[in-house]
């Protein structure tokens, strides 16, 4: 009968040591996916800088080589001193009649 009570006392004090090894498992286990978690979030976040920052260079370097409106609106000079680049275009301001009623 005496080794019945030892016997007790270590079972409870095996269970004591399993519970407290779960419970130190499982908050090992929620830190490392809260961790997971948090670098998943990073990675995403510089991925997504990455894109941005590629399209707007892309954008960047569209915009700088395409035509300029304001050159498409002017024609090209025409006649003898035509290839000569020093030579400013003219913009000609052709009037419109304005009627004005009087009253």
């Amino acid at each position: 009968m005496t080794t019945a009570a030892p016997l007790t006392n270590y079972t409870q004090l095996s269970v004591n040591m399993t519970t407290k090894s779960q419970e130190q498992s499982l908050y090992q286990s929620s830190g490392a996916i809260v961790a997971a978690i948090v670098v998943g979030v990073i990675i995403i976040f510089t991925v997504v800088l990455l894109i941005l920052k590629t399209y707007n260079r892309r954008m960047r370097v569209r915009r700088e080589l395409e035509p300029k409106a304001s050159k498409l609106a002017v024609p090209p000079p025409l006649g003898h001193n035509s290839h000569s680049l020093a030579q400013q275009p003219t913009v000609t301001f052709i009037p419109v009649d304005i009627h004005v009623h009087s009253r």
